[in-house]
Formats: structure tokens, C-alpha cells, sequence
């Protein structure tokens, strides 16, 4: 594992700390291109009452409107598997890299379920790093839920 996968980890960790606060489920991902931060957001599924607000699809969707077309030279640190939604969204966008905390076992479409990204169906595959602070990142969603059930 990187060095600077730990640094960005703990920067989308943040994002998923900030959802914490607004009661939204706490998944954080921050956009990265030669070394520097261009985007950071987390989960507001609940605030925009919008199933489709998911960090990775936020992100994604700011950075389109800019000049970006492709997104070749940047990678994706977020603190969940992606969802196929998401994964799809990142196929589309040529993302060079994506790099994830916890593994999702009802929804993660990168490895847990089924690895979409990896299907050579698709005409781009970007370089996946799997489980950096996996730990840390499955425990704030662990700790978020076990605090609804109460």
C-alpha cells in the first residue's frame, strides 16, 4: 500500500465523518490528480432525497463540468466499495484509478458481488487498490447503522 493511498484514505474519511454529522450514511471520497485534491463530497442521499446521491456519482458529476472529458490522469478514493450505479459511472468517465476502503457485500460491484470493472465486456478498466484502511472505513458505517437499530 502507498504512502499517499493512506494520506487521500483519511481525506475521504473526513467526507464520510462530515456525513456523519448530517445523518447521512457516512461513505467519502475524494478526486485526486498529480497529487492534488480537485474534489471532495460524501453521501447526501438523504438531504437531497435522492437515491442516486452518492459521493463517487457527485464527485463525477461536478468534475463534468469542467473542461475534464476523460478522466484518465485521476483517481477516485472512496471509503465503500462502488455500487454498480457508481462503478458504471466510473467505466464512462475513464477514471484511471480507483481506490477503496471497505468492502460492500449486498452492493459492492468491485469484487464483492461481482467485479464489473474487471468485465472485458467494457472498453476501459481502470487500476483498483482494494481495502486501504478497510478497517477504519468499515467501521463508521458499522458504528451508523448499529446506531439506527437502537
Amino acid at each position: 500500500m502507498q504512502e499517499q493511498d493512506l494520506y487521500w484514505m483519511q481525506e475521504a474519511i473526513k467526507e464520510a465523518q462530515q456525513a456523519l454529522t448530517e445523518d447521512e450514511i457516512p461513505v467519502g471520497a475524494v478526486l485526486v490528480k498529480d497529487g492534488s485534491l480537485i474534489l471532495g463530497d460524501h453521501n447526501r442521499t438523504r438531504q437531497r432525497q435522492n437515491p442516486l446521491a452518492h459521493a463517487e456519482k457527485l464527485i463525477i458529476d461536478q468534475i463534468m463540468l469542467t473542461d475534464a472529458k476523460y478522466l484518465y490522469d485521476y483517481t477516485l478514493y472512496v471509503t465503500l466499495e462502488p455500487c454498480l450505479m457508481c462503478a458504471g459511472i466510473i467505466i464512462h468517465s475513464r477514471m484511471g484509478r480507483l481506490v477503496f476502503g471497505a468492502r460492500d457485500a449486498k452492493t459492492g460491484v468491485v469484487g464483492s458481488i461481482y467485479n464489473v470493472l474487471a468485465d472485458k465486456h467494457f472498453n476501459h478498466h481502470p487500476v483498483v487498490t482494494r481495502g486501504v484502511m478497510e478497517l477504519e472505513c468499515s467501521a463508521l458505517l458499522k458504528g451508523f447503522f448499529a446506531a439506527k437499530r437502537m
